[in-house]
């Protein structure tokens, strides 16, 4: 049977016997959404959702390693791999739902509505994501260690911290583009509602990101012995369920054809909506 184990001395590892069941569920639920997101992408050759697909085989990787962690919750490598990528995954969503923003907006051949200029739109935020990116990775072995846990709870924080403000941002260029938008059609027929559906699907998509990322925050500001890293159902609660219906939601409503942007990129959408009808 299994039983928790210190790492040295008298420091732990986990608050708990990590759950073999769970990560074994949750492992084989990432692995079916991401084989899946990998065939849309082979499908589309929609570039700009690699990050996503990788972001759901870090989600894969994390919970097996969880689940080899069950049977030994003194194993370093296990705990390290298991909190670095199922913290990091999220971000490579992130990324890809920025990436899209701007391809919407050209799809809509709506450059002018957009509160940020579209050349600099990606990059902006995609910047912000790596940022967080490398803030949270460089910090997540920290928490491995007893002499620097604290610190790397701090560094992740502020990484969690960068994410939300770069999110909501990003909710808020997204809004402000539909409204003007909804104001101010740019006439281009059929293409003028193309870009909708997309365009809502981030905003569920960012919420359940932004969701998971405030819980990741009180988390760890709650600190190892607080009630959310002490209890193991509000990880696969509050981050492994939503992150599984951000990559379902994703999967279902894929914006693969929005690859091609531009004025060929919208003349091949219109074809494509017409000969659907």
């Amino acid at each position: 049977m299994a039983q928790l184990k210190p790492f040295r001395g008298d420091y732990y590892l986990w608050e708990y016997v990590p759950s073999l069941a769970a990560a074994v569920i949750f492992a084989i639920l990432f692995l079916g959404a991401t084989a899946f997101h990998f065939w849309k992408l082979w499908k589309t050759r929609a570039r700009f959702c690699i990050a996503f697909a990788l972001g759901g085989l870090f989600e894969v990787i994390g919970y097996i390693a969880r689940a080899a962690a069950h049977n030994d919750t003194s194993d370093l490598i296990s705990f390290s791999m298991q909190n670095v990528f199922i913290l990091l995954g999220p971000i490579l969503f992130a990324a890809s739902v920025y990436m899209t923003l701007g391809r919407i907006i050209r799809t809509a051949h709506g450059e002018h509505h957009s509160l940020v200029p579209v050349r600099w739109l990606t990059k902006a935020f995609v910047m912000g994501d790596v940022l967080s990116f490398l803030v949270q990775g460089s910090a997540a072995g920290l928490m491995a260690s007893g002499s620097n846990a604290e610190m790397g709870k701090n560094i992740v924080i502020a990484g969690l911290v960068i994410q939300l403000i770069v999110f909501g941002f990003f909710i808020v260029t997204s809004a402000v583009f539909e409204v003007r938008m909804d104001r101010r059609p740019t006439g281009h027929g059929v293409v003028d509602e193309l870009w909708r559906r997309p365009l809502h699907t981030l905003y569920v998509v960012s919420a359940l990101i932004m969701a998971r990322s405030v819980f990741r925050v009180i988390e760890y500001a709650m600190g190892n012995k607080g009630y959310l890293l002490s209890n193991e159902w509000t990880l696969y609660v509050f981050d492994s369920l939503l992150m599984w219906a951000v990559m379902v939601i994703w999967g279902i409503w894929h914006p693969g054809t929005l690859q091609g942007v531009g004025k060929r990129g919208c003349e091949r959408l219109e074809l494509r909506s017409t000969g659907s009808m």
